[in-house]
């Protein structure tokens, strides 16, 4: 830890700023992974079918950085209540902020008045329980997601388990037992993958145990490569480790074969991938590409959804054809990677300097 975390706990450290940009691969890749899997529900057939694996990434990858800022004795010096306070004050403003957003494209989606088959309470509890991070699996029409206005906010859900979890019993644990944990996890998800054909679940209402699953392993995973110190130097660039990740969402979906591929990227080529950007090389050129890429990452993840259902209104009322689609999609991509920068920088971080400065203020 440096002196200056030392003498003030509130202080973030330092970004492996690699894997900041490959959190923003990641990232847009799910975007476009959720427009492609209403264009082409078969992900045999889907460019990027495996692009769901960028969440057990992402828990691979916080598990990591949570250990390398909250362990040796700085979780002790701030606190759980600062902890807790400072996990909400950077992650839920975006919650709330994707919360109005999907209420609002739920409400006057163009394409569809499916919210009037809802009461005006159930209405209001799906607000409700989206900021409030409480599941509530209501819409069956539309794949019984937890959280139905901003579906990808059931891998917050977990996240947020994780650093309580992380916060009152991880953090205390030997590295033996954090082994234990890592190998009966892996043991889990290779189970999860045989009973399912895939790992790409826990976000709906019917399989939200396969949540518990992702997040226990890969978030067990990344904090032992970081108590372990594997972190792999090498001479190797944000391109070559952004290429890698790659090739991991992009791996050919097979029916038939994913128990297998998904079991062994998601337990050894995953945090393989997030030992190699730690200790990846960066170049100059591609300090401030890593930089952007790392901001935008989590509010591109957090507002994009509520425009997808969208995309699937307009899609079951007019159908139209795939060379449509494949003008509609890109220009869709760049249009919320744009709308993301503008919430991160007039609304998302406004409210968190301001609540971090309130916090600061009366610690």
């Amino acid at each position: 830890m440096s002196t200056a975390t030392a003498a003030n706990p509130l202080k973030t450290k330092q970004h492996f700023q690699i894997l900041d940009g490959l959190r923003g691969v990641a990232a847009i890749s799910v975007v476009i992974f959720h427009f492609m899997e209403i264009a082409q529900p078969d992900y045999e057939k889907n460019f990027i079918g495996h692009s769901f694996l960028a969440v057990d990434f992402f828990f691979c990858l916080s598990g990591f950085v949570i250990a390398y800022a909250y362990d040796n004795e700085r979780l002790n010096k701030l606190g759980f209540a600062n902890f807790l306070k400072l996990r909400l004050i950077r992650l839920h403003p975006l919650v709330v902020i994707g919360s109005v957003i999907g209420i609002l494209s739920w409400l006057f989606d163009p394409f569809s008045d499916l919210y009037k088959t809802y009461s005006v309470g159930q209405n209001i509890w799906l607000f409700v329980s989206s900021c409030l991070m409480i599941p509530y699996p209501l819409v069956h029409d539309r794949y019984f997601n937890l959280f139905h206005l901003n579906a990808p906010s059931w891998s917050l859900f977990w996240e947020y388990i994780a650093n309580i979890v992380y916060a009152l019993v991880l953090v205390k644990l030997r590295n033996k037992i954090l082994w234990m944990l890592v190998v009966v996890g892996a043991g889990l998800i290779v189970y999860e993958t045989t009973k399912s054909g895939n790992i790409s679940y826990g976000w709906g209402g019917d399989n939200i145990s396969a949540g518990a699953i992702r997040v226990f392993y890969s978030f067990s995973a990344g904090m032992l490569i970081y108590r372990l110190n594997w972190i792999i130097k090498s001479r190797l660039g944000f391109t070559a480790v952004g290429l890698l990740t790659l090739a991991a969402l992009v791996f050919p979906f097979s029916n038939k074969w994913n128990y297998v591929t998904e079991s062994v990227i998601v337990i050894l080529y995953l945090p393989l991938l997030v030992a190699l950007g730690a200790g990846a090389t960066l170049r100059p050129a591609f300090a401030k590409i890593c930089k952007i890429s790392g901001e935008l990452s989590y509010p591109l993840y957090m507002v994009h959804y509520p425009f997808i259902w969208i995309f699937f209104s307009y899609l079951a009322m007019y159908k139209p054809p795939m060379s449509q689609m494949a003008v509609i999609i890109p220009i869709s991509v760049v249009l919320l990677i744009a709308f993301a920068w503008i919430i991160l920088k007039f609304v998302d971080e406004p409210i968190r300097r301001y609540f971090k400065r309130r916090m600061e203020q009366g610690s």
